[in-house]
């Protein structure tokens, strides 16, 4: 495989991505507050009081869209996820943009659906954003990048562009010593973007069979065409910063090339200048001043019930870091430690369970009651007995459970904060599944159903908000359908869980070895995260 980068002055200023690029329509920017007292749909003026102290920071931290809650569905299962996106892949009229962090290699049903849609519809332009670490991982044996070189053969790369996001933080010494299965603890390109002419899904899955059959995580199809519009920027100036991937007859299939015509210079060849101009290019775009944010939607001023706030994190291109996710669900949930948030409720689930320390403390120091954390059970972690270190990351995720158990004990919230298993099955046998979900579910007092909910790719770990490329939207809502849509969606995560306790991580089968122990200090003395 041959990986080229074209020398380019590091000084030289880069222009922003131009409009065509963006393909920002003529728009007006504009700012939302909750609507007013009367506005149909509206709830009870208490409803939207509680709401209010959540909204007034977020819009100052954040692009967001007004919509009405019909628009956002929530889907349940992986099955209906990839029936869903095959669907609108068929259906598609004008572009498909695909972010992701990689598409399995064996995904033939998914390339044939895409071939499909190519074939019959020459107006169908597509764009494909994975990681180039883990897309090239098992090169030249076959990858997501030789998997996908097919299709630019055949279409033409003016209608297929295959790009791949390279860390800066990956390059030298580091690069060439550290092996491919763990190279990726040093940052990715995470998002999970999948759009379709005016409608995006949101998720944490990528694309490969187990998340298509056996892999639970959570999917929001939002019907918007301002919302996909917004995330087809940022799609495009990610892919603006990545490798383009060109078929070749190396024995890989493929070569990374770097044009001229990228937004920085190559991340291999200068890693610093590449940040410095890669914060020039995404500052504008994640901030709520400066944010592209059309009025595509038809949908009247009165049915408007639903604010949707575009969150990214970008830490290791941002400098200084203007991230926009990690303050939103701080303010969140410094939010809920005020005292008329005593009846409100939450619940926070990672399908690996090590929130970044801040998080771990604010979710404790809520006034929230009947809160809940769902975390995968070491039968349902998807390192399950994986070869090599990564074999060490069920036990790992076990001890920091154990530590947040600890902390709940120690901050006497046990009554309030529990925390359960999600298991169906175990890994590797039949009817074993695995748990990817993620996310964030607010209820307000005197509530059944959340008004808030956070969606998207990140982890919420050290490595979320430092490391990778994370995209997520956090809803605020006064729709009844959307908030029961979303409260549903809590509970049937929580049917195949158990309450996990101190009692439980104290038993002689859930003890920690010392290697695991020693791995994760590794871990952390080499750069990487969990």
């Amino acid at each position: 495989m041959l990986v080229r980068c074209v020398p380019r002055c590091a000084s030289k200023l880069r222009c922003p991505v131009p409009a065509s690029c963006l393909r920002i329509a003529k728009a007006q920017c504009r700012r939302f507050s909750m609507p007013p007292p009367g506005a149909q749909h509206s709830a009870a003026p208490s409803n939207v009081g509680m709401l209010a102290p959540f909204v007034g920071e977020l819009d100052r931290l954040a692009p967001s869209f007004k919509i009405n809650g019909s628009q956002v569905q929530v889907l349940q299962t992986p099955a209906e996820f990839y029936e869903t996106l095959k669907d609108k892949i068929r259906g598609a009229e004008r572009r498909i943009f695909l972010s992701t962090l990689y598409i399995g290699k064996s995904e033939k049903e998914l390339i044939a659906t895409l071939q499909e849609t190519l074939r019959a519809k020459p107006n169908v332009k597509l764009s494909i954003l994975t990681d180039a670490l883990r897309g090239t991982r098992e090169a030249p044996d076959a990858s997501c990048a030789s998997l996908l070189a097919p299709l630019i053969s055949e279409f033409g790369p003016d209608r297929v562009e295959v790009r791949m996001y390279h860390t800066p933080n990956l390059t030298g010494f580091r690069k060439k010593h550290i092996p491919k299965r763990i190279n990726e603890g040093w940052g990715l390109q995470h998002m999970k973007l999948y759009g379709v002419d005016d409608d995006i899904i949101l998720s944490g899955a990528n694309l490969s069979s187990d998340y298509f059959t056996n892999r639970q995580d959570r999917y929001h199809l939002f019907q918007s065409r301002d919302i996909t519009e917004y995330f087809s920027n940022i799609h495009d100036a990610v892919a603006s910063l990545s490798f383009l991937i060109k078929p070749s007859d190396a024995p890989s299939g493929f070569d990374l090339a770097w044009p001229s015509t990228n937004s920085a210079i190559c991340p291999l060849e200068d890693p610093k200048a590449f940040v410095t101009e890669s914060t020039g290019l995404l500052a504008g775009l994640i901030s709520p001043k400066t944010a592209p944010l059309t009025s595509l939607d038809k949908v009247s001023a009165g049915e408007k019930d639903t604010t949707v706030y575009m969150l990214a994190q970008f830490s290791q291109l941002l400098s200084p870091d203007t991230s926009t996710e990690l303050p939103a669900i701080t303010h969140v949930l410094k939010t809920l430690s005020q005292p008329q948030y005593a009846k409100s409720s939450w619940t926070f689930t990672a399908g690996y369970f090590n929130p970044v320390p801040s998080l771990a403390n604010l979710l404790i120091s809520t006034t929230s009651q009947s809160n809940t954390v769902i975390t995968a059970s070491p039968f349902a972690n998807g390192f399950y007995k994986s070869p090599g270190v990564s074999g060490l990351l069920p036990d790992a995720y076990v001890l920091l459970a154990r530590r947040f158990l600890r902390a709940v004990h120690q901050n006497k919230r046990e009554d309030s904060t529990v925390l359960r298993e999600w298991q169906k099955g175990t890994v590797g046998e039949p009817g074993g599944w695995t748990y990817h979900a993620k996310g964030l579910w607010v209820t307000l007092p005197e509530n059944k159903n959340p008004s808030i909910s956070l969606i998207g790719s990140s982890n919420y770990t050290k490595r979320s908000y430092s490391l990778d490329l994370e995209a997520n939207a956090m809803i605020v809502t006064e729709n009844e359908g959307l908030k029961q849509r979303l409260g549903d969606e809590q509970r049937w995560l929580q049917e195949n869980t158990t309450v996990a306790t101190r009692d439980d991580f104290a038993k002689t089968e859930r003890r920690v070895g010392l290697k695991v122990r020693i791995a994760m200090v590794i871990v952390k003395l080499v750069g990487g995260a969990l």
